[in-house]
């Protein structure tokens, strides 16, 4: 388990395991790691912390986060990385092997080409097996009416059809399921990433990023950076993980796309 060691002028004051998925540190008494000093701001920096991975972000402070005595704005914590908060020293303890390398998370793009792949232009433009959404109801290229659009050759009515059987409600993806984003606006609409990772981040560095991991129990989203938090199904997501459900339209940073399970 991840913990940082706070220390001032070379003397340990406390231990403090990361327990939470977002660990906040500040002068105001509601931070989860309280430092009652003038040269910390309010609300200073968060830890977001996922499996192994821990990220370090600068809350725009006033007198800013350094570690290991550089400048951050976000930051990805390695072992035996040290936070300088004013006089304070926050080391970061962290001997399990990680999921994710720090230039991943800093370069993260929603629109990476060489992590999307275009679906074929011979496509069908929905798989059989997954059902259709709202967004996804009509016809498709080449579907024929359906019978009793128009009349027969003896002009009776043809005889009723079946009602369709209703789709089933969506449902989260179990350990054993793979997962799969498409993007459904701009200029990479229609293209798809495999969700085959521990973790994957998307966003715009700067603006807003969010984490996707793989767990047993299925698919989870998570804040990581920026003011504005995901949005699923159009609904702001709160700071904690979220789980998401077959079909669920995610916008992060401006991009809207779609989570699915590919059976």
């Amino acid at each position: 388990m991840a913990k940082l060691i706070l220390s001032m002028d070379g003397l340990v004051l406390k231990e403090l395991p990361l327990l939470k998925e977002r660990t906040t540190i500040g002068r105001k008494p509601h931070n989860d790691i309280q430092i009652d000093n003038l040269a910390i701001s309010g609300e200073h920096a968060v830890i977001v912390t996922i499996l192994n991975d821990s990220f370090l972000e600068d809350m725009n402070s006033t007198n800013g986060t350094y570690v290991n005595g550089q400048p951050i704005k976000k930051h990805f914590l390695q072992n035996n990385d040290v936070v300088e908060l004013g006089k304070y020293r926050l080391k970061y303890i962290n001997e399990t092997p990680t999921q994710s390398q720090a230039p991943d998370f800093e370069k993260t793009m929603v629109l990476r080409p060489d992590m999307m792949r275009k679906a074929p232009a011979d496509a069908p433009a929905a798989s059989p097996a997954r059902p259709q959404t709202d967004t996804q109801t009509g016809f498709r290229p080449g579907q024929s009416l359906p019978a009793g659009s128009s009349m027969g050759g003896s002009g009776l009515p043809p005889p009723p059809q079946p009602l369709a059987p209703s789709a089933p409600p969506p449902v989260a993806a179990s350990a054993n399921q793979l997962g799969a984003i498409q993007i459904l606006n701009g200029a990479n609409a229609g293209r798809e990433l495999e969700l085959t990772k521990t973790l994957t981040t998307l966003g715009k560095p700067g603006l807003q990023v969010a984490v996707i991991t793989r767990r047993p129990q299925g698919y989870f989203i998570t804040h990581v950076e920026g003011s504005n938090l995901p949005i699923v199904n159009g609904k702001q997501l709160d700071a904690q993980a979220h789980p998401l459900e077959d079909h669920d339209v995610i916008e992060i940073a401006g991009v809207k796309m779609e989570f699915f399970i590919k059976r």
